[in-house]
C-alpha cells in the first residue's frame, strides 16, 4: 500500500492541555491528533508539529505532518478527524505534501499573537483568551520598544529556565509591533524560531515600558546588554497564539501558510 505524507492545518484552544508535545503525565493536543488518526485510519502513529506550543497556548494555525498508508483523499482526512477530535481542536486544512519535507526544519518563520485587553472591567468571555490590563499604558512607548526587537539579536535576556546553557539565544525577528482590535492591544510578532518564554517575556517587558516601570532605553539594554532570564515579566500563557507557520515555497495548497488563517 503506497505511504504518503499529510500536512495538516491544526486550530486549538490550549485552555486544558499540557501542550502541544506528548508527555507522560497530562493530556496533550498532539496525544488527541494522535488518538484522532489511529481512530479513523486503525495506524499507531507520531505526528510531527512545526511548533511546539507549551501549556495554555492557543493555536490558529499550526502545522503538523504524518505519514500514512490508507488511501483517503485529504479532504476525508478533515471531516473524518474533526469527527473523532475533541471540540477544543479543529482540523481546517490537509495537502499531501512530498515526503522529504518537514515541516518544523522547512519554515521560514513563526507568526504569534500576544493579547491585551484594555478594559477596566473583566471579561467572562476572554478569561482564558486574552490578558486584562487595567491601568492606562503609554501605548507610544510600547511601540518604540518594540521596533528595537526587529532584526537579528541576542535576546538571552528573554529566555526561560528550559533552555540551555550551551543553547544558541541569537534569532532574527521580521516583525515586531502593536495593533488594536476594538478594546484588545494585540502584540504581534514573527521570527525564523522562537526560545522557551521568549514571546511571553517580551510581551511582559514591553507592558513594563507601557506602565511606565520601564523606560524604551532600559528595554533597549535587553538586547545591546543581554542577560539571561532578566527581561519580563512572563506574561500568562492563555492570551498568546501561534498564529502561522510560513514556509519559502509552501506546499499547503500551494499558497503562503498565512491564508489559511482566521489567521
Amino acid at each position: 500500500m503506497h505511504l504518503k505524507k499529510l500536512a495538516l492545518i491544526v486550530e486549538y484552544d490550549g485552555t486544558r492541555f499540557h501542550g502541544f508535545q506528548l508527555q507522560a503525565r497530562g493530556n496533550t493536543v498532539q496525544e488527541e491528533l494522535e488518538q484522532a488518526i489511529e481512530a479513523f485510519t486503525g495506524e499507531d502513529l507520531r505526528v510531527t508539529a512545526a511548533s511546539r506550543t507549551d501549556a495554555g497556548v492557543h493555536a490558529l494555525g499550526q502545522v503538523v505532518s504524518f505519514r500514512t498508508r490508507v488511501p483517503y483523499s485529504p479532504e476525508t482526512f478533515v471531516s473524518a478527524l474533526n469527527h473523532h477530535l475533541p471540540e477544543d481542536i479543529a482540523v481546517h486544512g490537509a495537502w499531501e505534501i512530498p515526503a522529504w519535507f518537514n515541516v518544523r526544519t522547512k519554515a521560514v518563520s513563526r507568526c504569534y499573537e500576544y493579547w491585551m485587553r484594555l478594559n477596566p472591567a473583566r471579561s467572562a468571555l476572554l478569561r482564558y483568551r486574552a490578558l486584562d490590563v487595567t491601568s492606562p499604558l503609554e501605548l507610544e512607548g510600547m511601540s518604540e520598544a518594540a521596533s528595537m526587537l526587529v532584526g537579528e539579536h541576542d535576546f538571552a535576556s528573554f529566555v526561560g529556565s528550559l533552555v540551555p546553557k550551551q543553547a544558541s539565544t541569537r534569532r532574527e525577528l521580521s516583525r515586531a509591533e502593536f495593533r488594536r482590535r476594538d478594546d484588545l492591544l494585540i502584540f504581534d510578532v514573527e521570527g525564523d524560531s522562537f526560545l522557551h518564554q521568549q514571546v511571553r517575556r517580551m510581551a511582559g517587558a514591553l507592558l513594563e515600558v507601557g506602565r511606565g516601570r520601564l523606560t524604551v532605553a532600559e528595554f533597549g539594554r535587553f538586547l545591546s546588554e543581554p542577560s539571561r532570564g532578566t527581561a519580563g515579566p512572563t506574561l500568562p500563557p492563555q492570551a498568546l497564539y501561534l498564529k502561522a507557520v510560513r514556509y519559502d515555497s509552501p506546499p499547503l495548497g500551494g499558497s503562503d501558510q498565512e491564508t489559511t488563517e482566521k489567521k
